[in-house]
């Protein structure tokens, strides 16, 4: 039994390594799209799984190996382009990816107690990589922990500048595919070259783009009642993670609040409710305040001809729906399902090529201000990850963020756990209003 969530140190047998592709791969400079080094996505990606048995370390070295030559770019560099410095791209030059292998005096049981509630120890899961810059950083860091029953606890980190979800899952898919049949080729080739999203010359900005600003709010060490930065707020408060996990039935039971004026998805209902939930457990903001729901939306269909088969980039963008505080906290879900609904549909091929060319502008960034970012991983295909010895046990993120995450749910299909981090006093008030909606129904974890 683990007495406390903390987790115990990491043994490290061996210096981490370098896998470099096992053949050779081009050596050029790879463009970035708008929707690639934005500076809102200039972070690492970091996945965790559990799996029930360990998978054999050299296979995955090799297999590792011999995925990195299809996706070669992610074994470079991220560099500063010559031509605009404040423009990232990729030195493709098989330097490789890091690779660590590690011990933890756990049991794969101790770690699932523990597992909705991510904390500063799962750290230790994903070996740190000294770099003076984001740019030092290799594109792929992968840990391999393995746990005193025969488990294994497998965390990557992968550069969002160059994979956006989709990405990341396609490959981690490809790597494991590689490692249970070393001898075949992939079943999805990779697409590489970003130039399907790149802008127009000269850029033609044709809309509003109420997901990102140019203003550069001062930090702020209380609350005002105007003018509020509340990401700045809520980072410098302590934190903790709210888990609430939710099944198919809680969903449905969301979903028929609307029904019959409204049809939505899954997702619109759940994230309108996590939003409306959000804002209510802020109850220190006046109900005339603008909150905003950012969330993202894949655009791999949206344009014609529609982005290749394959393409790992960015293929996403962030919808905006907004309203005030009075307004989203509305007993009534229809509203905000309305307000997800009327931002999803705003995103035309002639509003997404806008929203491209108006990030020319470098002193554009994504508007956090006063706003829940939602990012879907639900819906990715990541808790099918096998490499041959099973599917995980346990999928999820290596860490809690501000930034809140729909996760999979292992053994329902149409499960959602949710996962934000927010100042302690409001964690309990936020899980009781996500479950006080369906308090009628099945019991939610």
């Amino acid at each position: 039994m683990l007495k406390s969530p903390q987790l115990p140190d990491c043994f490290y047998s061996n210096q981490p390594i370098l896998i470099k592709p096992c053949n050779p791969t081009p050596n050029h400079s790879l463009y970035l799209s708008n929707l690639d080094d934005q500076k809102f996505l200039r972070f690492s990606i970091k996945y965790l799984y559990l799996f029930k048995k360990s998978v054999n370390r050299e296979s995955l070295k090799a297999s590792l190996s011999r995925v990195l030559v299809d996706y070669y770019p992610l074994a470079g560099r991220l560099k500063i382009s010559p031509e605009n410095d404040e423009k990232f791209e990729v030195d493709c030059n098989g330097e490789g990816a890091v690779f660590a292998e590690a011990f933890m005096d756990l049991t794969a049981d101790e770690f699932t107690q523990v597992f909705n509630y991510p904390n500063r120890t799962w750290r230790k899961l994903l070996y740190k990589v000294e770099a003076p810059t984001f740019l030092d950083i290799p594109p792929v860091v992968i840990q391999v922990t393995n746990l005193r029953c025969g488990a294994m606890i497998l965390c990557t980190a992968i550069n969002h500048c160059l994979c956006d979800g989709i990405g990341t899952s396609q490959f981690l898919h490809a790597w494991a595919h590689l490692t249970r049949n070393p001898d075949t080729n992939l079943p999805i080739t990779p697409s590489h070259f970003r130039h399907v999203v790149k802008p127009r010359n000269p850029p033609q900005v044709t809309f509003c783009h109420p997901t990102f600003t140019r203003s550069q709010p001062q930090l702020q060490d209380s609350i005002p009642q105007n003018a509020l930065n509340l990401a700045q707020y809520l980072q410098s408060q302590p934190l903790a993670p709210a888990s609430i996990t939710f099944t198919s039935d809680n969903i449905l039971h969301l979903k028929r609040q609307c029904v019959p004026s409204l049809k939505c998805t899954s997702f619109e209902a759940l994230a309108s409710h996590t939003w409306r939930c959000w804002v209510k457990a802020l109850d220190f903001l006046p109900p005339s305040t603008t909150v905003k729901l950012l969330f993202s939306v894949s655009i791999r269909k949206a344009f014609n001809p529609e982005l290749p088969k394959g393409y790992y980039g960015n293929g996403f963008v962030l919808a905006c729906a907004e309203g005030t505080v009075e307004d989203v906290t509305d007993a009534n879900l229809h509203g905000g399902v309305k307000l997800v609904q009327n931002a999803k549909s705003s995103l035309t091929e002639d509003y997404l090529k806008s929203m491209i060319d108006y990030l020319e502008d470098k002193t554009v960034k994504t508007d956090l201000s006063c706003s829940l970012v939602i990012s879907q991983w639900s819906r990715l295909g990541l808790e099918d990850l096998d490499f041959g010895e099973g599917k995980a046990l346990q999928m999820g993120s290596l860490s809690s963020d501000i930034y809140c995450l729909f996760l999979p749910v292992i053994g329902d299909r149409n499960g959602v756990r949710v996962l934000v981090s927010m100042p302690e006093s409001m964690v309990s008030k936020f899980e009781y209003y996500m479950k006080e909606e369906n308090n009628d129904d099945e019991e939610m974890l």
